[in-house]
Order: C-alpha cells, then sequence, then structure tokens
C-alpha cells in the first residue's frame, strides 16, 4: 500500500470495516484509479486479533473497539445497552465470533419487493459465491476461491455436537448447511477462518493488495465531516495525528463506518433531518429525514449453566489456565486446537410457533458462562446459550449528541418497544430451555443460573428478559435503501439528493437479515464495488460519445 498520499485520488473509503475493505480491494483492481481507505483505528497488527480465541480477552480488555453504550431503554427496564464495534482494520470482522451466515432467502426477496431493483436473493447470491472461499468446494450456494476464508472448525470442541444432540432430541433436525437450500435446523457454524486464524475482511481483502500503488490506506484517521461542494460530495476532512487534513475525491466518497458512524457523519456534514440538525448546532445541507431512522438490531438473551465439573469447557480455574496454556504452544505451533475456537461453535435457526413460515429465532451455544458480554471474567466452567429474535419489529433512532465529530453518537435502539418482539422471545427462551434440559446436556448435571432459573412462568420469563437482554452486535438500518421519503439511498446505494456520495455498510438494509450480518455487509461490498465500476464505465461511454459528437 503506497505511503505518499496524493491531495487527491478516485474514491475515498470512510471505515475500513468490512465494506470498506472489499471496496478498496475492488476498487483499487484497476491500475489506474487511485483510492484511498480511511481507518479511524490502527492497523489489525494484535496477535489477539488473528488468535481466534483472542477474542475473549479482546471483549476483556476492550481493545480495538469502539465500546458505546445505548440510551436508557424503556423496554430494558432503563438499562443502557453495549454496542460494541470494531475500531481497527477489518471493524467489526477483527473482534466478531466469526460466524459465516448470510441469512434467509426471503430477506432479500422482501428488499426488492420494497422497490430495491437488483437486491433479491437470486441477485445477491453471485456476490455471495464470489467473495466465498470456502474449503467445503463450489456448488450451486457458495464459492471456493473467494477472498473471504470460510471453513468447518479445524479443532471444534467435543461439547459442541452435545449441543446439536440435544437440540435433536427436542425434535430439531440437523443442519450441515445453515447457507445452502434451507436454512432451519441446527449444527455447527462455519467460521470464516484460514489456517488457524481469523479472516477478518482485513485479511482477506486488504492484505494481499499491500503492494498496489494506488492503493492508500492511513490508520488513525478520525473522519469529521464531508467535504461538499453545493450539493455534490468532493472529500473528506479527517483528524489524523492531532490534526485536520483533507482528502478530495475526483469521482465519489464512500461512506462505510457502520450502522452507528456512516449516518453520524452524513448529519455532521449537514445531510439529515434538518430540524434536528439545527437544534444541535450544525448548518443545513441537505434536509434528508430519514437520516439515522430505522435503527434496528437483533435483541438477544443468554441462559447460563453451571458445570464446575467440566474442567474441559473454557473458564477460569486452574485446569482452565493449564489447558490454556497448552492452547497457547499447540496455537503457536501448529495454529491449531484449543485456541482456535470461536465460543460459539453450535446453534440454529428455529421457529418460534409452528405457524411461522421461516425461522425467526437464532441460537448459539457458548462453550463457557457468558456474563455481561464477556467484559467481566466468570470463574468456574459452564456453558450458554444464546436465543435472538430474528426480525424484531421495533424500531429506533440513531442522533447527534452535538455537532462535535470526536463525540459518541446518540443509540436508541428502543429495544422491546413493540410488543410482539417480547411475546417471541418468551416463546424462544422457552424453546432454549426445553433444548437444554433434554438428556444429552442433563446427563452433565450441570445446573441454570439462580436468575433464569427462577423464571418459570411468562410474566417472570418477561421479567427476566427486561432485566437481562441485549444487543447481539447486528445494527443495522439508519441509512435505509429505497425510494420512499425516509430513505436515504437509492439501490445504486448513492444518497438521495447528494451527487458523488454512497453509503456502502449494514446501515443501507431496509431490514435486518435472519442471521449473523457480517456474510452480508461482505456481500454488499462486493455488489456495491460492481456497481461503481459499472457507473464510471457508463459515465466514461458518455464522454467518449461526446467527445466524438463534437470531434464530427
Amino acid at each position: 500500500m503506497s505511503a505518499a498520499l496524493p491531495e487527491a485520488v478516485d474514491y475515498v473509503i470512510v471505515g475500513g470495516g468490512s465494506a470498506g475493505c472489499v471496496l478498496a480491494a475492488r476498487l483499487s483492481e484497476d491500475p489506474q484509479v487511485q483510492v484511498a481507505l480511511l481507518e479511524a483505528g490502527p492497523a489489525d497488527s494484535s496477535v489477539l486479533l488473528h488468535c481466534p480465541a483472542g477474542l475473549a480477552v479482546l471483549a476483556l480488555t476492550g481493545q480495538a473497539n469502539w465500546g458505546f453504550q445505548t440510551e436508557p431503554q424503556r423496554g430494558l427496564n432503563g438499562r443502557r445497552g453495549y454496542q460494541p464495534r470494531g475500531k481497527v482494520l477489518g471493524g467489526s470482522s477483527s473482534i466478531n465470533a466469526m460466524i459465516y451466515t448470510r441469512g434467509h432467502r426471503n430477506d432479500y426477496d422482501a428488499w426488492a419487493a420494497e422497490g430495491n431493483a437488483g437486491w433479491g436473493w437470486e441477485d445477491v447470491l453471485p456476490y455471495f459465491r464470489k467473495a466465498e472461499g470456502n474449503e467445503r468446494g463450489a456448488d450451486a450456494y457458495h464459492g471456493a476461491d473467494g477472498p473471504l476464508h470460510v471453513m468447518d472448525l479445524a479443532s471444534p470442541h467435543r461439547f459442541g455436537p452435545v449441543f446439536v444432540q440435544a437440540a435433536r432430541q427436542a425434535g430439531y433436525r440437523e443442519n450441515r448447511d445453515f447457507n445452502g437450500p434451507e436454512q432451519e435446523g441446527v449444527g455447527l457454524y462455519q467460521v470464516t477462518h484460514q489456517a488457524g486464524e481469523r479472516c477478518s475482511a482485513a485479511k482477506a481483502y486488504l492484505a494481499p493488495q499491500r503492494a498496489r500503488p494506488n492503493l492508500h490506506v492511513i490508520t488513525g484517521a478520525h473522519a469529521t465531516r464531508v467535504l461538499l461542494d453545493g450539493q455534490r460530495a468532493v472529500g473528506v476532512a479527517y483528524r489524523h495525528g492531532g490534526a485536520e487534513k483533507l482528502l478530495h475525491a475526483r469521482r465519489e466518497v464512500l461512506l462505510s463506518a457502520g450502522a452507528l458512524l456512516s449516518p453520524q457523519l452524513l448529519m455532521l456534514s449537514g445531510i439529515g433531518p434538518a430540524t434536528h440538525l439545527r437544534e444541535r448546532g450544525v448548518a443545513v445541507v441537505h434536509d434528508l429525514p430519514g437520516v439515522g431512522r430505522n435503527l434496528h438490531d437483533h435483541i438477544d438473551v443468554v441462559q447460563v449453566v453451571d458445570a464446575p465439573h467440566l474442567g474441559d469447557l473454557f473458564g477460569l480455574s486452574a485446569r482452565g489456565v493449564v489447558a490454556a496454556a497448552r492452547g497457547v504452544l499447540e496455537w503457536r505451533r501448529h495454529r491449531r486446537g484449543l485456541l482456535t475456537t470461536n465460543f460459539a461453535e453450535a446453534g440454529g435457526f428455529i421457529r418460534s410457533a409452528p405457524q411461522e413460515p421461516i425461522p425467526d429465532l437464532q441460537l448459539h451455544f457458548v462453550l463457557a458462562k457468558l456474563v455481561d458480554h464477556g467484559r467481566k471474567p466468570v470463574f468456574g466452567h459452564g456453558y450458554s446459550c444464546h436465543v435472538c429474535l430474528l426480525r424484531p419489529r421495533s424500531r429506533g433512532t440513531l442522533t447527534l449528541h452535538s455537532a462535535d465529530p470526536m463525540a459518541a453518537p446518540c443509540i436508541d435502539p428502543n429495544f422491546l418497544g413493540e410488543a410482539d418482539d417480547l411475546r417471541r422471545l418468551v416463546r424462544g427462551f422457552k424453546l432454549m430451555r426445553q433444548i437444554l434440559q433434554q438428556p444429552a446436556l442433563a446427563a452433565y448435571r450441570g445446573r441454570e443460573q439462580a436468575a433464569s432459573a427462577a423464571a418459570r412462568d411468562d410474566a417472570q420469563i418477561e421479567a427476566f428478559i427486561r432485566a437481562q437482554a441485549d444487543t447481539i452486535y447486528h445494527p443495522v438500518g439508519t441509512c435505509r435503501m429505497g425510494s420512499g421519503p425516509l430513505d436515504v439511498v437509492d439501490a445504486q446505494l448513492r444518497v438521495h439528493g447528494i451527487a458523488g456520495l454512497r453509503v456502502v455498510d449494514a446501515s443501507i438494509m431496509p431490514r435486518i437479515v435472519g442471521g449473523n450480518t457480517n456474510a452480508p455487509t461482505v456481500m454488499i461490498g462486493e455488489k456495491a464495488a460492481d456497481l461503481i465500476k459499472q457507473g464510471a464505465r457508463a459515465t466514461s461511454s458518455l464522454c467518449v460519445g461526446t467527445g466524438a459528437a463534437v470531434a464530427a
């Protein structure tokens, strides 16, 4: 990657996360095109980012993480929720649990049905396949030679299959491929790993292109506003090394800062709901009322089981420390063993009620006792199970606390704002408990922790959910794609009313997908890169044709 940064490039990309890394790699494939990628965080050099089990230490320390909090959530007894987002090259793909799922085909067909031509399942599947390098090989649903390496866990823990067996005893079918013909069922997750290491978007897309002289990656660069010439984006202002700098874009500015920071940057630049911007002291350039609206996320609740006699599960104990030390040696020497876990090795997609047409709940089975998002050390051994609501009806907002570009945004997901969300989560909690009580798991004599064990009837379960539920880290929707009055970008991901500006990340999702959002965000980056290239070719052809006509 070139160290000499010119005053202007063709494309300025804000955010080196899952979509931004894809854009940087794909757009710089043309050696005639100059691309700059601005990332507020550092380079992805820490071993904790590459060792899969390092995510546990990252959670404890808050390293490489924006570590935002929500506004007090009325649906969660006034609690502030935790909103971790990756602040490092690779973004959240550098700190997540590496689960590779795409959602349900109906999710994308619903996007297209809302007027977003080109975003139906058959339209996006080729981009999933293009991105994917699956060790199982290529087929109608999978790619084998894409940059994002996907594989079965190299050293799976013995206890993940125990959960799968328990779920089968509860009546659920086993599914070896959640991204194949059918999503429903239980099984072991595939992960974004390669050769025993995390395969983040940075490792998949940026690392192989470091020698390109036309690709400029600037870390520690906090974007503060989009530079505008009238109603056209012409560059980005950013803080780097304590000074404000400007970088101009000859063609386009591409915002890939994520569902929490892309809308914030639009509003800081004067693009957003006019009344709110004026209240925060921001001069209005373009009144776009949908910016920051439609925030939604997968609300999730966890049941924890104490099993002190299961010392080979992850936990703090003398036995656990010895096992971890051995795991470090094995990982350093062979890139195998205990430290290749993503902790959430098993799970599945189920229906909260038989009449549901497709799965509306997701399970993540974790080989450790998970408390407070892993931010607190937990002594002893045990396991946890998450159940999350895949398509919540609740919608919240992302707004500005102030005009200070270094201040965190005001995040209000409005969790459980709709009664239907709570009803489905209650049903999901009961189904999760049924699985955990099946003979395959009951044989290990674990004991459900008191906080959830006391929740027996629906009212008690509702109270437990309100006291304990939080995000499972998939915020989307704040720069919604569509053509309605509250939509922010069109189906080409161009910001309505502003030329030369697109948003390319999970914020454009009209509705959240039914699964983990990393793979869909990579897909969005792949599709956007093609849209941008097609637009550039069309413009070039028009210019050539016009020139020829003038010459004639």
